[in-house]
């Protein structure tokens, strides 16, 4: 059976499921029941000077039925005093030595300040720190959070200042509200991080009432943006993660992945990207702590399934497959191939096809009233649409075509050292 166990940046943990910074983590009680259940760690909600929290917090996007895709929130760091907190934190981990546990902070740019918040926190136990750089909302707006993440001078500077003090490992959590998360990563490592964490939650606003004309969470007939989470973001979380662990400059810094993780194959997504652990919110405020016992259950099997032994060798095995579009193959073709004997003649891949993309599929009706399409192949892309949106598993799979032109990207076609096979736009089929 494969080994969960992890090592992010020096801090251990018995596997790489961490909980997030955020609600699960408010009190000890709730760190100790994760722990209990079989969480690895967890990043306890972000201590600073406590702050008076609006009644009316969270929204959601839902889609088709699914609850939750995505959350708000409009809540802030910690409203329960720091004596308490870090009371709890003490009791926490004598009670489960030999789990992680990392202690968020998050308060005003100064430097003696910063350096009061890390001993104390340090004093209580913790086995790592986290810096809050990037919470969207409130906080920012008082110069904390994201208003430091935004500007990698800050990031550098506050992460020297809590790096002159700070016995034990260290970890930036970065803002995705930035154009490019590499810079961010870049000035944390800088700045002495040990490693970082990402993404925080994406600046939002989730939907408006069409009775009061308010967006949601209304306060009092007022609403604000939002720190949005949950399996929504999971894409760009996913590309700022393989950025940072592509880059050149950050390439081998140690990462703690966030951003929609439900499932053990989510988790396993990030780590192939470069994650060492992963941090879970959104799912755990949806279906509660026990979920983590797929999530245990599913990586460690899959790991045997792969033949590998521990979490850190999947670490990273996907990083060198992403490149730049210039660089890719424009070469390699696939056509949509479409298996009439799966087919339930619902039509969707003729329209979505003849509407929104290529005009690459035909239809008609057969001797039963039944829609029976197919392919045109000579005006087929390749572009994958009509196998997202079929309705039947592998009924519509796409096939590699071989060619007789060696790979060529763009780059090398633009420098004349590379020759493009023919297009289906060449052939003038419109």
């Amino acid at each position: 059976m494969a080994n969960l166990r992890t090592n992010t940046a020096g801090i251990l943990s018995p596997n790489p499921f961490w909980l997030a910074s955020a609600p699960p983590t408010n009190t000890g009680d709730q760190v100790k029941r994760a722990f209990d259940a079989g969480w690895g760690g967890a990043v306890w909600k972000t201590l600073g000077e406590p702050i008076v929290n609006t009644w009316s917090r969270y929204s959601a996007v839902d889609l088709n039925g699914v609850k939750m895709i995505g959350l708000n929130n409009i809540e802030l760091i910690t409203d329960r005093p720091l004596e308490v907190n870090l009371r709890e934190i003490t009791e926490v981990k004598k009670q489960y030595p030999n789990h992680a546990v990392i202690v968020s902070l998050m308060v005003e740019s100064k430097r003696e300040v910063w350096h009061e918040i890390v001993k104390r926190a340090e004093g209580a136990g913790a086995d790592g720190l986290e810096l809050n750089f990037g919470c969207p909302h409130g906080m920012s707006e008082r110069g904390m959070g994201a208003a430091v993440g935004q500007v990698p001078e800050y990031t550098c500077q506050i992460t020297t200042w809590v790096k002159e003090v700070a016995r034990t490992p260290v970890l930036v959590k970065l803002t995705p509200n930035i154009t490019d998360v590499r810079q961010a990563a870049r000035a944390a490592k800088s700045g002495g991080a040990d490693g970082v964490s990402l993404i925080n939650t994406i600046n939002s606003i989730t939907g408006v009432d069409l009775d009061t004309f308010t967006p949601r969470p209304a306060v009092a007939g007022k609403s604000s943006h939002g720190g949005y989470c949950g399996p929504a973001v999971k894409p760009i979380a996913l590309n700022m993660v393989a950025s940072i662990s592509a880059d050149s400059e950050t390439r081998g810094l140690p990462i703690s992945g966030i951003g929609g993780i439900s499932t053990w194959r989510d988790a396993a997504e990030f780590i192939l990207l470069g994650a060492t652990s992963v941090q879970v919110c959104t799912a755990v405020m949806h279906y509660g702590f026990r979920i983590i016992e797929d999530m245990v259950d599913g990586l460690s099997n899959y790991l045997d399934e792969k033949g590998l032994a521990v979490v850190e060798e999947l670490r990273g095995r996907s990083v060198h497959t992403v490149h730049d579009w210039k660089e890719l193959d424009l070469n390699y073709v696939v056509r949509a191939s479409i298996d009439q004997e799966k087919c339930i003649g619902c039509g969707l891949c003729y329209t979505a096809c003849n509407d929104g993309a290529h005009q690459a599929i035909g239809a008609e009706r057969g001797e039963n009233g039944r829609t029976i399409v197919r392919v045109i192949e000579d005006a087929c892309v390749g572009c994958n649409l009509c196998s997202l949106v079929c309705p039947v598993d592998d009924c519509i799979r796409m096939v590699q075509i071989p060619t007789e032109v060696a790979p060529c990207s763009w780059e090398q076609h633009q420098s004349g050292q590379g020759k493009l096979a023919p297009r289906p736009q060449d052939k003038n089929f419109h």
